[in-house]
């Protein structure tokens, strides 16, 4: 079995003046590739942590965090950066799209910022744009597209890199019903192609996408359950 990540006995401590915050306290589990996980929990339950390290945003304060091969909690920010831009892709509750680019510029970002938007990059983040239903939409600017329509624009960035998974951060927060089942259908369309999602969500309707739910609380593995 390939793992897309690795987690063992990974903690994270916040220094807050006098007062040390044990966000995580030792979590571990492995996420296979092409596995659909939903990470819950209340608020502090250590989620958003979890996220940051994942996704190589932070460093722990302890244990090891493989992605692939590569245990990136031994890395410095430089090689955290680098493995962020090349193996993950990012999809946020806000969008994080750039105002002053139209949908096909924001999706291009991560081939961007990677030195790799040749003709060919171009290409494939045009064919993103129709896989996600914006073909018609290309030249339009994020204040002119719908909730909706601007988490298909981050749905359609974050899979520029051809990343080893996605981090989806409350994909679906800022979304009426409707628009968060045509979104879920799209990220359980990419992981029925192989794609890794690991999705944060107080949602238990989005959750039931997953095909595993991972909860937390006070920093602790409260249970990790598979469906079926």
């Amino acid at each position: 079995m390939k793992l897309a990540a690795r987690v063992e006995s990974l903690t994270k401590d916040y220094v807050l003046g006098a007062e040390t915050v044990h966000a995580l306290r030792g979590v571990t589990f492995d996420i296979p590739q092409g596995d659909y996980v939903a990470v819950m929990g209340a608020s502090g339950s250590g989620k958003s942590t979890l996220l940051n390290l994942l996704g190589c945003l932070d460093q722990p304060t302890s244990g090891r965090l493989l992605l692939g091969e590569d245990d990136v909690a031994v890395m410095n920010d430089d090689e955290r950066s680098a493995i962020r831009a090349s193996r993950i892709g990012f999809v946020f509750q806000s969008y994080n799209l750039i105002p002053q680019l139209n949908v096909l510029e924001n999706i291009e970002v991560p081939l961007y910022y990677q030195g790799r938007l040749t003709p060919a990059g171009r290409n494939h983040c045009r064919e993103l744009a129709v896989l996600v239903g914006l073909e018609d939409r290309l030249r339009h600017r994020p204040t002119q597209l719908s909730g909706g329509q601007q988490q298909r624009v981050a749905i359609a960035r974050s899979l520029a890199n051809d990343p080893t998974f996605i981090l989806a951060d409350e994909p679906t927060g800022n979304l009426d019903s409707a628009t968060t089942e045509d979104i879920l259908k799209l990220l359980d369309g990419f992981n029925a192609q192989g794609k890794t999602i690991i999705m944060v969500t107080h949602e238990n309707d989005v959750a039931q996408h997953a095909r595993r739910t991972i909860r937390l609380r006070d920093g602790w593995v409260q249970f990790d359950k598979r469906k079926g």
